[in-house]
C-alpha cells in the first residue's frame, strides 16, 4: 500500500509541473518545466512498479527517461531557441489565477468521474487516476486557449503524458512494445509541429495562432 500513497503522491506533483508548463514565459523554459514533469513520471512508473510487481514498467520507465526527460525537450529546446515573438508575451488567453482555478476545477471534475470507476486494478490509484485525466484536459485547454503555436505544442504533450499515465495505472502490464509505440508517436509528433512552427514564423514573422487565418485560400 505505501508504493500506491507514493504513487498517488507524485501525481500531485504533475498537476504543479503541468501549470508551470503553461505558464512559463517562453518556450523553453515551458521545455524545461515538462522534462522535469517527465522525470516525474518516470519516478511514478518506478513507484508503480515496484508497487504492482510489473518487470514491464521498469522497462516503460527507462524508455520514458530517454525520450519524455532527455530526447524530446531537446528537440524542443533547439528548434524555439531562436523563435521569439515579444509581440504576443506569453501568449495565455486567461490570466494565470484564472488558469489556475480552472486547472483545479478540472481535477476536481476528474476527481469524481474517477471515483465512479469500479476496475478493481483502479481501487487503490483513484487520485493518480483522477490526475491523469486532468493532465489530458489541461493540455487541451492549452491548446484551445494559447496564442503562441509554440505553446499548443506543450498543450499536445501534456495530453500525451496524462493518456501515457492512464494506461500504465490501468494496464501495468502492458507489453513494452506499447510504450514503444507511445515514445515513438511523442518524438514525431514534436518534431513536425517544431518543424510547423519554425515554416510559419519563417514565413509570417509572428508565433501568434491569431495571424494564421492569413492562409486561408
Amino acid at each position: 500500500m505505501n508504493g500506491f500513497l507514493i504513487v498517488n503522491g507524485l501525481s500531485g506533483l504533475l498537476i504543479v509541473s503541468s501549470l508551470l508548463v503553461t505558464l512559463a514565459g517562453n518556450p523553453a523554459n515551458s521545455a524545461r518545466f515538462y522534462a522535469l514533469q517527465s522525470f516525474i513520471l518516470v519516478m511514478l512508473f518506478v513507484a508503480l512498479a515496484g508497487a504492482t510487481g510489473s518487470g514491464e514498467l521498469y522497462l516503460w520507465s527507462f524508455t520514458a527517461l530517454l525520450t519524455k526527460v532527455i530526447l524530446v525537450p531537446a528537440i524542443m529546446v533547439r528548434a524555439f531557441r531562436r523563435l521569439s515573438d515579444p509581440a504576443i508575451g506569453t501568449g495565455a488567453v486567461m490570466p494565470t489565477a484564472l488558469s489556475i482555478v480552472g486547472a483545479a476545477v478540472a481535477l476536481i471534475l476528474c476527481f469524481v468521474v474517477a471515483s465512479k470507476v469500479t476496475l478493481p486494478a483502479a481501487d487503490a490509484i483513484k487520485p493518480a487516476l483522477a490526475v491523469s485525466l486532468a493532465l489530458f484536459f489541461i493540455g487541451l485547454a492549452c491548446i484551445v486557449a494559447q496564442r503562441n503555436i509554440l505553446k499548443q505544442v506543450f498543450g499536445y504533450c501534456l495530453m500525451e503524458n496524462g493518456s501515457h499515465l492512464t494506461l500504465a495505472l490501468l494496464a501495468p502490464n502492458a507489453p513494452e512494445l506499447v510504450e514503444i509505440g507511445i515514445a515513438t508517436d511523442a518524438i514525431f509528433a514534436v518534431v513536425v509541429m517544431a518543424a510547423l512552427g519554425s515554416r510559419i514564423f519563417d514565413t509570417l514573422h509572428t508565433l501568434d495562432a491569431r495571424q494564421l487565418t492569413s492562409l486561408k485560400g
